[in-house]
């Protein structure tokens, strides 16, 4: 991974790509709501725009390019790389260092669930199961003749991807009851956490008075569902659980008050 040299947060312009530019609305992606998330919870501005996977050092979205007043330039990829070597570069404050390492580690388990675990069912619901839906939506941009090559290339390797994984051996009736129970114990996370909140005042999973990194995840998987046409079983899940509604909600009043609201 490429280092960038400490500098203070002030000097650095921030642009990060997510793959579609509709500035004022969330995407998709639960990985650009949880970097946007990150850098909002710490007040850095950035400035949004589209860009492409082509021009992604790993060929993800999101990715950022930084620009500092020396004229320095780095473009990174990752969610979670980004928000590290953000960290090391002070750009960031390192949200995790102030609880406790029991509490960083249940915090890496939470962030594991979602980021390697329920985006794989995610992912099947979404391209197997809603495939016209997610195509549309993410290759709009392509005339349709070109869209229908480019998202049946895409089907067949996430298809193949999805069962070397693991998740595609699954039944539908399986991966729906690991995804409600994943669900579930973010709730049983969050229903504890808001009974020791402020009223309106955003709460956070780990029951803390600030945010911490699997908040950002938690915020971005739960926007992603609430957007996304092509997974309409996750979000009947989802809109079934109240208080991951309103933690949603009072962190979207709180930092998002320019976006439109799912």
């Amino acid at each position: 991974m490429q280092k960038i040299m400490a500098k203070p947060a002030e000097r650095a312009a921030i642009t990060v790509y997510r793959g579609w530019l509709d500035r004022g609305k969330y995407v998709w992606s639960p990985f650009v709501t949880k970097l946007e998330a990150r850098l909002r919870f710490a007040g850095v501005s950035y400035i949004a725009e589209c860009g492409s996977t082509s021009k992604s050092p790993k060929g993800k979205i999101p990715y950022v390019d930084l620009q500092d007043s020396a004229s320095e330039h780095l473009t990174m990829s990752d969610s979670s790389l980004i928000i590290k070597q953000m960290i090391e570069a002070n750009i960031l404050p390192d949200i995790n260092a102030r609880i406790s390492p029991e509490a960083r580690a249940h915090d890496l388990a939470v962030r594991a669930l979602l980021e390697d675990k329920l985006v794989f069912y995610h992912g099947w619901e979404r391209w197997i199961c809603n495939f016209y839906a997610m195509r549309d939506h993410i290759l709009a941009f392509m005339p349709y003749p070109l869209r229908v090559l480019v998202g049946m290339l895409i089907y067949r390797k996430i298809t193949t991807m999805l069962h070397g994984q693991g998740t595609g051996r699954y039944t539908a009736e399986e991966i729906a009851a690991f995804r409600l129970e994943i669900w579930e114990n973010i709730n049983n996370l969050l229903v504890a956490s808001k009974s020791m909140s402020r009223d309106n005042q955003p709460f956070w999973v780990l029951k803390g008075e600030h945010p911490t990194e699997a908040d950002a995840t938690v915020y971005g998987f739960v926007v992603s569902v609430l957007l996304c046409t092509a997974g309409p079983d996750s979000q009947a899940v989802v809109k079934g659980f109240p208080t991951i509604l309103e933690y949603a909600s009072r962190i979207h009043d709180e930092y998002f008050p320019d976006y439109e609201k799912w």
